[in-house]
């Protein structure tokens, strides 16, 4: 039987997708949709080992590029294997703890969270029902970015704010990138040998969006963002954690409007505001690397505020098994980690130069350990197999 899955991730303006067998996390067509709605809209893909590209319309929006999809995999026939689509959904709010099957209600529910991801939901929305109207006889899987974390107790999701926000708004941390933190964790586990349910782990997931999870016995317990995903750790473009009342001095003293605090924070921020050079992490070493200032000044203020997150969550787990590193940077910037591991001088974490160099690209491994037993991972993170595996299960419990 097979158990291919359609895996649709739209983002808020590129579409990530790939056919993938569920049961081994293989891949026979992958590709990207970027710069939707721009005027280089275009569609890159590859297929059986050979890579194309096509230029989308001017303008093209998500279900452009959807159409453009279907197309190659009816052409292709690769639609006779489906046997789902799964779609991520960036905001479950407390609707949803794990993935379903979607149907009206569903969709509804995800509407309702469009407030709490106006970036997002109405993408992973367009992505639902392009593929309800290609697809009409497979069933649809959403998996939320928010599931994982709605684990976590009161004390660590609730602000100290009037109780009735919560009640009545739902104004609590929610926490994303949950797909990634629950693979790279359970990943992580069997590589330090020990039981997820007996573990106590850290994952930092670190890409243009950098969060940080504390991982107790398989649980989310705590997690950097919140509400939305511009709390936490500095980002490519988010400032993450900051004074609340710098609002009312950019409105009342700047006359900054609300849309300028905003795109400010999540589009003029981070890695960019600081260095004033670029969003790109490898940019920004390069340029540090040649004495570019604030290339370094944006590098160790990365770095010390993800140092102090990840010092932190040992409140919440106890103790300490293992530090994982993954996404685009947390996979492939040696230096970040290497940093960040000395900046935990309290850990007593003896770096391995060598093996810490080698784990990029995809390799996995141990680049440091403690006295204690911790251990430093690297841990390549696969959110699209997550999302291909619960729509299998889905379909086979139905």
């Amino acid at each position: 039987m097979s158990h291919n899955v359609l895996v649709l991730n739209c983002g808020s303006s590129s579409l990530k997708f790939a056919i993938i067998d569920a049961a081994s996390g293989t891949t026979s067509l992958t590709g990207l949709a970027e710069c939707l709605s721009l005027e280089n809209a275009s569609l890159s893909y590859k297929l059986n080992g050979k890579k194309y590209k096509i230029d989308l319309p001017e303008g093209a929006q998500h279900d452009a590029a959807i159409a453009e999809i279907v197309s190659l995999i009816k052409q292709q026939h690769l639609d006779d294997s489906l046997i789902a689509v799964g779609h991520r959904v960036v905001h479950g709010g407390e609707a949803f703890t794990g993935s379903v099957v979607i149907d009206n209600a569903v969709i509804n529910g995800i509407e309702n969270n469009v407030a709490l991801a106006p970036l997002h939901n109405p993408a992973n929305l367009m992505g639902i029902r392009a593929a309800q109207t290609a697809f009409t006889n497979l069933p649809q899987v959403a998996v939320f970015d928010t599931a994982f974390h709605q684990s976590m107790e009161k004390q660590a999701y609730l602000y100290a704010l009037p109780l009735s926000l919560y009640k009545e708004h739902g104004v609590r941390r929610y926490g994303f990138h949950g797909t990634s933190h629950y693979f790279v964790a359970n990943e992580a586990a069997k590589l330090i040998n020990k039981p997820i349910e007996q573990s106590a782990i850290i994952t930092a997931h670190l890409g243009n969006g950098c969060s940080v999870t504390a991982v107790k016995n398989g649980k989310s317990v705590d997690t950097s963002m919140g509400l939305t995903p511009l709390e936490g750790l500095v980002m490519g473009t988010r400032s993450g954690d900051l004074d609340a009342g710098l609002y009312n001095y950019l409105s009342s003293t700047l006359n900054y409007s609300n849309s300028q605090i905003d795109a400010m924070l999540n589009k003029q921020s981070g890695l960019l505001g600081l260095s004033e050079l670029s969003s790109d992490c490898r940019e920004i070493e390069e340029a540090a690397e040649k004495g570019h200032m604030q290339a370094k000044l944006a590098l160790d203020v990365f770095c010390y505020r993800l140092a102090k997150y990840i010092a932190s969550y040992v409140v919440p787990l106890g103790q300490l098994d293992a530090i994982a590193f993954t996404g685009g940077i947390g996979e492939n910037s040696s230096l970040i980690r290497e940093k960040v591991i000395n900046l935990l001088s309290f850990f007593a974490f003896d770096l391995d130069h060598d093996a810490n160099l080698a784990a990029r690209f995809g390799n996995a491994g141990v680049i440091a350990t403690n006295p204690l037993g911790a251990k430093v991972l690297v841990m390549p993170t696969n959110e699209e197999w997550v999302i291909a595996m619960d729509a299998h299960k889905l379909v086979e419990a139905q």
